[in-house]
């Protein structure tokens, strides 16, 4: 009989996980350890033996109290990064011992069965063109590298080009309408394409982040040739979303692919009471989103959906002799994404949606929304407090004495008190803090315990002698 080389260790990690689980909602949220520290912990010669695999175990979870930001704590509000269901969190543990190549049906059926089932619940909870070709990628930035690609494909093909037999070298030049508050993908996305950021036509935004639907009428009424236009479901700063009925109205007009960023924003199309944000976004060709956000699955996870699944598959698909492929019959995940050797992120995603079915998702995105203008009330009746931005979704600006050495200090000071953690940003020239909530888990009681928590920063901080402390003044 062979030894079971898997169970001790296992259970060992398993052990680490809960505790650390269980510690998670009451732990200082920030990282405590610095990199020098963290080195010192983990930096050796790569041994030549090797060292016993349970103590490996042990060294890399006895650094978790200093090392993790706990970014699935109740009380983590950056960057848009949500936590993880419990049932996504266990649904991942067996994706990784299956060990899936979910690359083609070949090799994994159940992966490629489950990613059929989980796009088409996908496809049927946002209220999209149930003829949509569904993508389970990384994140939104591979989203919109792959909406982005089809939508390339497809431009240059109405005049032509084959883009993937002949390249860009010589083809009709593109062009591609941004507001000027797009995310940075949107930028990264067109290099990775090779189409270049030069390309882009940045449209005027209004105060809370929209792109104004009437300059990009005139914009794109003075263009020639194939047009890509980019909207925004869910600025990533304020929360905002783009005209996009209006914006579908002027690219049907004029024959251009309308791609929608809706990182988080798309999700908006899950609840009963949000939906209106997003009034207009079916009409669009195609939509990028995460569901390491708001569905809390675990990292990484991503859609990219294409209402027009022939320009979709001839953008992303590959083929050899050595592969077994079903041209349609079952689902190869290759024809839909860049990558081709890869995990099975769909198995999450259906663990998720059937876990918690379309009420429980629209509860989730209902209770972050209402939780985001829960600590924007709580911190505009606060003298010297300003709210930035119309408080439409998850997303709240805050500034501290309309001063930018005042706000870049709470926010500094915040991430050290460990309450709770949150990020900065610039908006519209003038520093803010920025507060994202996308956890399932955060409660009245968080919010009005993380909010308690900022203002006492900031009161700390508004004594006549606080810009002579060292270490306040920090940019973050």
């Amino acid at each position: 009989m062979t030894s079971d080389p898997f169970s001790p260790l296992l259970e060992r990690a398993r052990a680490h996980a809960l505790a650390y689980l269980a510690d998670q909602p009451d732990r200082h949220v920030g990282a405590r350890g610095t990199r020098v520290e963290l080195d010192a912990a983990l930096r050796i010669p790569l041994p030549a033996q090797g060292e016993d695999s349970a103590a490996v175990i042990d060294l890399l979870a006895a650094q978790a109290a200093q090392g993790v930001v706990v970014s699935g704590s109740p009380r983590y509000f950056g960057f848009v990064i949500g936590g993880t269901h419990p049932v996504a969190l266990a649904a991942d543990w067996l994706s990784s011992a299956w060990d899936q190549n979910a690359g083609i049906h070949a090799t994994s059926p159940l992966s490629a069965v489950v990613e059929a089932v989980a796009a088409d619940w996908i496809l049927e909870l946002f209220d999209l063109p149930h003829e949509s070709a569904v993508g389970f990628v990384t994140g939104c930035q591979m989203a919109n590298f792959t909406c982005l690609a089809a939508a390339r494909h497809a431009v240059l093909r109405r005049v032509g080009w084959d883009v993937e037999a002949d390249g860009l070298q010589g083809a009709p030049r593109i062009h591609v309408v941004t507001s000027a508050e797009s995310h940075v993908t949107i930028d990264v996305a067109l290099r990775y394409l090779g189409i270049g950021t030069r390309a882009l036509h940045r449209v005027p935004s209004d105060a809370q982040g929209r792109m104004r639907a009437d300059s990009l009428r005139e914009l794109v009424a003075t263009l020639e040739g194939p047009i890509i236009v980019c909207a925004q479901a869910g600025n990533v700063n304020t929360g905002s979303f783009d005209p996009l009925r209006r914006i579908a109205e002027t690219c049907a007009a004029h024959g251009a692919w309308l791609h929608v960023d809706g990182a988080f924003g798309l999700w908006a199309r899950a609840s009963r009471s949000r939906a209106a944000l997003a009034d207009g976004i079916e009409l669009a060709d195609s939509w990028a989103t995460d569901a390491h956000k708001w569905l809390n699955v675990p990292y990484d996870c991503g859609f990219a959906i294409v209402r027009h699944a022939d320009d979709h598959r001839a953008a992303m698909t590959s083929a050899a002799a050595y592969l077994i492929q079903t041209k349609g019959e079952e689902r190869d995940a290759v024809d839909w994404v860049p990558e081709f050797s890869r995990r099975a992120r769909g198995i999450p995603v259906y663990a998720t949606l059937r876990a918690l079915g379309r009420n429980g998702v629209e509860k989730l995105v209902d209770n972050c929304c209402e939780r985001a203008s829960q600590m924007a009330r709580l911190l505009a009746a606060h003298a010297g407090v300003q709210v930035l931005n119309e408080v439409v979704l998850n997303q709240v600006l805050a500034r501290f004495s309309d001063d930018d050495e005042m706000t870049r200090a709470v926010i500094k000071g915040v991430q050290d008190e460990g309450t709770c953690w949150l990020s900065g940003t610039t908006w519209h020239g003038q520093a803010a803090m920025r507060i994202s909530v996308s956890n399932r888990a955060t409660s009245e009681e968080d919010a009005a315990r993380s909010a308690s928590a900022i203002l006492r920063v900031f009161d700390s901080l508004s004594e006549p002698d606080w810009r002579s402390r060292p270490g306040q003044a920090v940019d973050v």
